[in-house]
């Protein structure tokens, strides 16, 4: 049995007479004990899709369970049976760290304590500022305390909406070595983030774009299935540089990465030639190197696949 398993599960959203279909038939299939990415930039449906799986919202079509669980028929059950941390702080910011976790230690008809070995090793980081008010903690205080909160009563499956967006990268690193420990403690995690980067440290992945699962795999499987070299570019014009890239006959797809730009080649493709050309369009110096591709490299070239 799964973890989680959606199929061509559906949402919709009227505004006016406009419909907007935020999760579009959309089946993903998460395995017991897995860490789970959503992954996918603002808008893509990441947190429509976490609110049905949740039972905060009812789908528009399909289905889906959770923990073997039908979302609406058994929807009480499944939320004594899982964790959830959206992507907004949603603790009671004038309620101190240890009543918060009072507070949703009761709501579940348990204690800190009942699962305290559980959520130690996060809870020794905030203890010194158990007396502190929740809305005086920094960022990723914040995001500790939440998740300490959705843990209390030993959840199942465990539901994390954006965890690290707009935290700091040594918080964003502790947050997912964490992760990694509760793996052990037999939770199943879903997890989405814009962050492409935090793909790689899934077991597997679902890429998602406009409310649809373009590709699912682990992220070797995704990186190896990307069927083009790649050139790293930069010279000291960069926004004419991924004009003119743009015309060489040779470039597949271009696009910004960090301080380059890549350029998809086509197969048996001739770094001398491109090199002169661009030479010859003023930029000099050039550097351009042969990259490995990345999971962004990949979600690049399943939007252009897609609008082809």
């Amino acid at each position: 049995m799964s973890a989680v398993a959606t199929h061509k599960l559906v949402k919709v959203y009227k505004n006016g007479n406009e419909t907007v279909e935020a999760v579009g038939h959309v089946s993903i299939d998460v395995a017991k004990g897995e860490l789970f990415g959503i992954i996918g930039p603002d808008g893509a449906g990441k947190t429509s899709l976490f609110r049905m799986l949740t039972t905060l919202l009812l789908p528009d079509g399909g289905k889906a369970t959770v923990a073997g669980l039908d979302i609406i028929k058994d929807y009480k059950t499944i939320r004594q049976k899982i964790g959830y941390m959206p992507g907004r702080f949603s603790l009671y910011p004038d309620l101190t760290v240890e009543e918060n976790l009072q507070f949703f230690a009761t709501i579940f008809n348990t204690s800190a304590s009942a699962n305290y070995n559980l959520i130690k090793d996060i809870y020794v980081q905030i203890e010194p500022f158990k007396t502190r008010r929740a809305g005086k903690l920094s960022g990723g205080m914040k995001q500790k305390l939440a998740l300490c909160c959705a843990l209390i009563h030993k959840p199942v499956v465990l539901f994390l909406d954006e965890p690290t967006t707009g935290v700091d990268a040594v918080s964003r690193k502790e947050f997912w070595d964490m992760l990694k420990n509760l793996q052990q403690q037999d939770i199943t995690i879903l997890v989405s983030t814009p962050y492409m980067d935090e793909a790689s440290l899934c077991d597997r992945v679902a890429l998602l774009q406009n409310g649809k699962v373009m590709t699912t795999g682990t992220p070797l499987e995704i990186i190896n299935a990307f069927t083009h070299p790649i050139l790293a570019i930069k010279s000291p014009n960069m926004y004419s540089l991924l004009q003119d890239l743009s015309k060489w006959q040779e470039v597949e797809d271009v696009y910004s990465f960090g301080e380059y730009h890549h350029a998809v080649m086509k197969a048996g493709y001739h770094m001398q030639p491109l090199q002169q050309y661009l030479e010859s369009k003023g930029h000099m110096p050039i550097e351009l190197h042969e990259v490995t591709p990345t999971i962004e490299d990949c979600f690049m070239q399943l939007m252009q696949q897609k609008h082809a």
